[in-house]
């Protein structure tokens, strides 16, 4: 049994191009205005933090400019990569150059790793070698790096849900608002007690934070990048459930998800049908209600669909 592949593949690139036209300006344009935004307020405190941390021999502030300056690193790589991702699908590019998004994510994960290399050997030797810290002007300066921090956050919040791109800088933003806070806090613990090991200690709170978050970008992009099933999803979920949603599946044979980036999942599947049904199966119409909804409940933007032939299933049947 089969279905007309020229009819299926007419209705599939229809709905793909429109998917992919529909992606290429909804989101993209809207993120680079936000990315421009964050990187010139970021640019600026970090050059305060860098001047502030030599004048007032804090570790901790050179650290977080340190920190800031791998947001400006990785806020301009992700607006290279937004501006390659923004080029057409063609005939020899069929899912565009969305992929250039997670790379941008991937080397923003790896560059964070090596700051942290080199915040943690410079705290360390803080700690052999004590230094007396400028805690007021010290405090001054962080409370800035605070407030444009959170700035960012907000002008990045909800746009770092879509796109893992985004959510690379955003997570950026965050921790380098967790970091502001923990100088703030040594700042005022210093002033007080005089104990200036705190400064290099929260520099090793600071390195603590980059490497999580870190951790967590690069295992998104690995998994994208693997062409894994997107986190939460898996074919043994969305099988069952369509085989319970459409009384004419039999079986699902060679199932597979992946994402061609944070906001755009592709699925493909060979069915086959229930041959003891008393009445034909409209299999144009079956095949275009399964795409409905796996687009309205999975958010997937291509879904291709072979009806199996007679015998298919024994030979291609996953375990």
């Amino acid at each position: 049994m089969s279905y007309s592949s020229n009819n299926i593949m007419k209705t599939h690139n229809h709905r793909i191009k429109n998917a992919f036209t529909e992606h290429l300006f909804e989101y993209r344009s809207v993120h680079s205005k936000k990315l421009i935004l964050s990187l010139s307020i970021t640019f600026f405190v970090m050059i305060l933090e860098l001047i502030g941390g030599f004048l007032t021999r804090s570790i901790a502030l050179i650290s977080d400019a340190g920190h800031m300056f791998t947001h400006c690193f990785a806020i301009g790589i992700s607006l290279v990569a937004i501006m390659i991702a923004k080029r057409p699908p063609c005939h020899h590019r069929t899912f565009g150059l969305y992929r250039a998004e997670i790379l941008a994510a991937l080397i923003n994960g790896l560059f964070l790793l090596l700051i942290v290399g080199v915040i943690v050997y410079e705290a360390i030797q803080r700690i052999i070698h004590p230094a007396d810290v400028l805690t007021l002007h010290m405090l001054m300066i962080a409370l800035i790096g605070l407030t444009v921090n959170v700035a960012s956050i907000f002008i990045l919040h909800g746009s770092h849900t879509k796109n893992l791109n985004i959510k690379g800088v955003f997570y950026h933003m965050v921790a380098d608002a967790a970091s502001s806070v923990g100088i703030v806090i040594a700042a005022i613990i210093i002033y007080y007690t005089g104990l200036n090991i705190i400064d290099p200690l929260v520099s090793l709170g600071i390195a603590a934070v980059i490497i999580y978050w870190a951790w967590g970008i690069l295992k998104e992009s690995a998994i994208i990048l693997l062409e894994m099933a997107p986190t939460g999803l898996n074919v043994d979920t969305i099988s069952s459930d369509l085989k319970s949603q459409f009384s004419e599946i039999k079986e699902l044979y060679n199932v597979h998800i992946w994402t061609i980036t944070a906001d755009l999942l592709v699925f493909s599947a060979h069915i086959s049908l229930d041959d003891t049904r008393a009445l034909p199966i409209d299999q144009h119409k079956l095949i275009t209600e399964i795409n409905n909804y796996l687009h309205t409940k999975y958010h997937i933007i291509e879904s291709t669909i072979q009806i199996a032939a007679e015998g298919e299933g024994e030979v291609c049947r996953i375990s």
